[in-house]
């Protein structure tokens, strides 16, 4: 699933397409995907101005002039795919000139500025919602700060862990602690600050919480920079692939040594939670 970094791309990606323009045509191909699209989702999207394209830990939040806000999850193979056809005129509420819809691109929203933007999704685990943009969604009510903002400090980290029984791949997993972070940049963040995933998160020293913060805002600015990581569905929103992937030091990495200089190490995989751990056991305690 696309963590921050993909999400991110994605949304930096969308913006000189749809901040600023009109939808002038929306077209839902389906009923639902994770779940039923909203009542008139059609209808409410066609002839709106999009003021502003968001993030909020995983999700694309586009505020539109009516007072509504299109959330976008892009699930487990979503993609947000721009095309641009160079002869497409909008005529009344349809952009003649782009191709049509391929069988998994379940809703397309046509722009003023001849650009068509389509949500692709194969396995049908994405989603798409509106919700009225002054009271919020209950999706991002409980999040916790994101890890790129000034509210995220080292200070929040070691509060949220104070006296936490569980381990920190755990506890870094919380929504409610950091938002946007998941499985492969919590490893790699890990890994950077040498604390193991199963250390409690309750008995990290604060010197070490510190060195934590600055490993994960370190790792997710490289990722963002590289244009996320695809190891499977995951494109920009251009059809690019990311290739933050080849600098990975051990997700996925299960078997090979460590690359921490003096380390003599092997990357080793566990399971935590259902979900694998790659780790040094022998640099990170």
């Amino acid at each position: 699933m696309p963590e921050l970094p993909e999400v991110e791309t994605v949304r930096r990606g969308l913006e000189p397409v749809m901040a600023d323009a009109v939808i002038t045509r929306a077209q839902v191909n389906r009923p639902d995907l994770r779940w039923p699209f909203p009542d008139r989702m059609a209808e409410r999207l066609a002839g709106r101005h999009v003021a502003a394209l968001r993030r909020r830990s995983k999700y694309l939040l586009a505020d539109l002039d009516g007072g509504e806000t299109l959330l976008i999850h892009l699930g487990m193979s979503g993609r947000m795919l721009v095309t641009k056809d160079e002869n497409a005129v909008a005529i009344g509420t349809y952009v003649h000139g782009h191709a049509a819809p391929e069988k998994h691109d379940h809703v397309v929203l046509d722009f003023d500025n001849g650009m068509r933007v389509t949500f692709n999704d194969p396995r049908r685990f994405g989603a798409m919602d509106l919700f009225p943009t002054e009271t919020g969604h209950k999706l991002l009510d409980k999040l916790g700060p994101e890890p790129l903002g000034n509210a995220f400090s080292a200070a929040h980290l070691a509060e949220a862990f104070r006296g936490k029984a569980s381990p920190v791949k755990a506890a870094l997993l919380d929504q409610k602690i950091v938002a946007g972070l998941g499985n492969i940049y919590v490893c790699e963040a890990l890994h950077r600050s040498g604390i193991s995933p199963k250390r409690l998160a309750g008995h990290i020293s604060a010197a070490r919480i510190a060195v934590l913060h600055a490993a994960i805002r370190q790792v997710l600015e490289e990722a963002i920079a590289a244009g996320g990581s695809s190891l499977r569905d995951f494109r920009q929103a251009s059809g690019d692939l990311g290739y933050f992937q080849h600098g990975f030091r051990v997700y996925d990495r299960e078997g090979q040594p460590c690359p921490t200089d003096g380390c003599t190490g092997t990357v080793t995989r566990i399971v935590q939670s259902s979900r694998s751990s790659f780790y040094c056991p022998k640099c990170q305690r």
